[in-house]
């Protein structure tokens, strides 16, 4: 009985033993497990803040085939339709699609949502009191929806074209159409798994057509290729990707393709909220630009032509807005990527004869200020990313400012304002009231913003400066850095401000630095560009009057009053959300602004500034964007923000510190080796440096280069709840000028 007594205690404690074993092994699993898409909440910052919301736009990385339920918004609880294919990001969309069930009226029902589920691969959504199921995900050039009817009732497939020109062609299991748009087309060829009992087009016309369901067929599948080419490309690109019938290995590939790039930078600490924020805008970060090659040719509509190619050809950025920390941000996690588009932006210069502003499908889409693709192009080169072709690209920047108009949303020859900015060195304003003579300007809303004009091409010029020097030209070099000056003479020094001069050289009166408009501004006011020179930032303070100075005026920036309404300040600056004071959170020319302390030998104040603005305008709920995302322009912003460190001058490979709201972060770089941005002691209150290590060895500056990065190594920060005022504060210890960073891009 002894002997059975210890037997069935040694029996009882290996049970105990085994199962202790394996609530570890599970818990452990349920760790490791979690997928960092599992945090991604695609309907953050879905309700617009003045501006644009966000989409919950379920694609592949980078790849061409984009969709989302049309709807105003995401409070709004009716879908109208899916576009098959978001062409260009917000201004272009082709083919439509809605299942709709009834008698009567469903040329224009709605599908009126109970539930839905979003992520990056997978949108489902259920509708309320019937309880028909939507469900889409996507492959690269094609797509599949799955849709459960809940009632044997007369059930519809909606198809439609959106740009007025086009047909379809509907057969018994096959559709075709075309999309005519902005002088392009988009071709589509779809297939049904059932039968079409019926086929109704709207006005007899076959624009728009109702596909009847089978009322025996409950759960139903419609799968689709688009293509710029040719209905032919677009079966072939469906065959290719989606060759049958399974709608779950479809979501399988796509979830697969997600969770690679979500985890190549891991984050640990932190709180739930901060790591759906994090995800979140790092999976907006791949919506563009995307790859529109067609398994061995693309359609360019720079020249209209179809180009055999085994290379990508990438569309769909607006520089402007992506320069800043989009384009950095690649650069860092997929370099041949990065590159792979600046190659095609050359392509596109090499057929249509222009650098393109705004490249979108449709060709250029001429958008906004400045000559952004020398800033882009030479912050790539700067950073040892050379693999293009360096004399096209220079000629054609070097075009691009000389002989093409910088006015706003023009591309194409000068004008006789460009010649006055060629030999005055400005862009001249009107006065109040003064009309518009020069046929080329829009004389409605975006006007000359002549300030912003000649700020912005001050510093693409300076990088154009920058890429003659790489090449040795000496004469090129000293003209642009003549021109990179430019700046200075719409700074009046005696009023501390950027300010707007008339073509007789006399400063324009009255003028108020806050509601200045786009008669003189890019969606900003003088507050917000008084900051716009980034390529000489010490040149830029001492206008000011001095580093200290310089401190005193962008401490007043977060502090400063409106000096009117809200409503009458967005009447005239509708752009400028998320307010502090008058820094403007919500718009791409503020994003390095708070970092400027560092230059000042003040990163304490930057360390302050960062998370305050992370922690107010980027939350994890319906609201979490300040303004307009502009598919990964903003959430660059705080994917680098959050992470510890963020680019301020495209050009000179430096990255400014900041203050990591994580504990560790940990970037995966394609050459196999890993970033660390490591923050001891880190919290919600334990927001300042209080000091520094770089790879083991003590670092007193506040920045670090990109070469110390792309080596890999280990940033460590120890974090405190008091500034440490001495920290980065001296002379050498703040970042370099476009005086002294030469020795680091040789």
């Amino acid at each position: 009985m002894k002997t059975m007594a210890i037997y069935i205690d040694k029996t009882f404690k290996n049970m105990i033993k085994n199962y202790l074993i394996f609530i570890l092994l599970f818990l452990t699993t349920l760790i490791y497990a979690q997928s960092n898409l599992s945090y991604v909440d695609p309907t953050i910052g879905g309700v617009g803040l003045i501006l644009q919301p966000t989409r919950p736009t379920v694609q592949l990385p980078n790849c061409m085939l984009r969709s989302y339920p049309m709807k105003n918004d995401q409070l709004d609880d009716q879908i109208r339709y899916f576009p098959l294919n978001v062409a260009s990001h917000r201004i272009a969309y082709v083919f439509q699609f809605l299942p709709v069930s009834g008698e009567s009226g469903v040329w224009d029902k709605k599908f009126t949502i109970e539930t839905e589920q979003t992520t990056p691969y997978y949108y489902q959504v259920t509708s309320e009191v019937k309880n028909d199921v939507i469900e889409f995900t996507t492959a690269a050039r094609s797509a599949i929806f799955q849709v459960t009817f809940a009632e044997n009732d007369q059930n519809f497939f909606r198809l439609g074209i959106l740009n007025g020109e086009g047909e379809l062609q509907v057969g018994k299991r096959v559709i075709t159409g075309t999309d005519h748009f902005q002088g392009m087309k988009a071709y589509l060829y779809a297939e049904t798994d059932v039968d079409i009992e019926d086929i109704r087009y709207k006005d007899n016309e076959k624009k728009h057509a109702l596909l009847r369901i089978g009322q025996n067929a409950k759960t139903v599948r419609f799968k689709y290729g688009i293509s710029y080419i040719s209905v032919e490309q677009a079966k072939q690109n469906l065959y290719n990707e989606i060759p049958g019938w399974n709608f779950d290995e479809v979501k399988q590939t796509a979830y697969n393709a997600w969770d690679k790039v979500l985890s190549q930078i891991n984050v640990e600490g932190g709180t739930e909220a901060q790591k759906r924020i994090f995800y979140t805008a790092l999976y907006r970060c791949y919506e563009r630009m995307v790859d529109i090659n067609e398994y061995g040719a693309y359609y360019s509509a720079f020249d209209h032509k179809v180009h055999q190619s085994d290379k990508p050809f990438y569309v769909d950025n607006w520089l402007w807005d992506t320069y800043i920390a989009l384009e950095p941000l690649f650069m860092i996690l997929n370099p041949e990527m990065a590159q792979e588009r600046i190659r095609s932006f050359v392509t596109m210069y090499e057929q249509s004869g222009w650098m393109p502003s705004f490249a979108v499908v449709f060709g250029d889409w001429p958008a906004m200020t400045g000559n952004n693709a020398a800033i882009w192009m030479t912050d790539a080169w700067a950073k040892g990313l050379r693999d293009f072709n360096f004399d096209k690209a220079y000629e054609g920047i070097k075009k691009g400012s000389l002989e093409a108009t910088l006015l706003p949303w023009n591309n194409g020859p000068p004008t006789s304002l460009d010649s006055f900015y060629n030999e005055k060195g400005y862009m001249p304003g009107l006065w109040p009231g003064e009309k518009e003579t020069v046929k080329e300007v829009d004389p409605g809303w975006e006007k000359r913003q002549s300030v912003s004009v000649t700020i912005d091409n001050s510093y693409s010029d300076w990088c154009i400066a920058q890429m003659a020097d790489f090449a040795g030209n000496k004469k090129d070099r000293e003209l642009f850095l003549t021109r990179s000056l430019n700046y200075r003479n719409v700074f009046r020094v005696e009023k501390g401000f950027v300010w707007p001069k008339d073509k007789n050289g006399d400063w324009i009166e009255p003028f108020d630095p806050r509601f200045a408009g786009r008669e003189y501004f890019t969606e900003n006011n003088a507050y917000t560009f008084n900051w716009a020179a980034k390529h000489d930032l010490q040149g830029l303070f001492n206008l000011m009057g001095g580093k200290k100075q310089a401190e005193a005026k962008l401490d007043q920036l977060f502090r400063e009053d409106l000096g009117t309404s809200k409503f009458s300040f967005w009447h005239t600056q509708p752009d400028a959300s998320g307010l502090v004071g008058q820094f403007v959170m919500g718009n791409e020319p503020s994003l390095h602004i708070p970092y400027l302390y560092n230059y000042m030998g003040a990163p304490w104040k930057t360390q302050k500034r960062i998370r305050m603005l992370l922690d107010t305008w980027f939350t994890d709920n319906l609201f979490g964007i300040p303004g307009d995302e502009d598919g990964g322009g903003m959430s660059s912003f705080v994917i680098f923000s959050m992470m510890g460190f963020f680019p301020v001058t495209a050009g000179i490979p430096v990255y400014n510190i900041g203050s990591p709201v994580f504990g560790k972060i940990s970037i995966d770089l394609p050459n196999g080796k890993q970033f660390i941005v490591k923050a001891n002691n880190n919290s919600d209150k334990n927001k300042y440096i209080q000091n520094a290590s770089l790879n083991g060895s003590k670092l007193n500056k506040c920045w670090f280069t990109h070469k110390d990065l792309a080596k890999g190594g280990l940033l460590e920060l120890q974090m405190g709840d008091k500034p440490n005022l001495e920290w980065g504060s001296e002379e050498g210890d703040t970042p370099p000028s476009h005086n002294d960073y030469q020795s680091m891009t040789k």
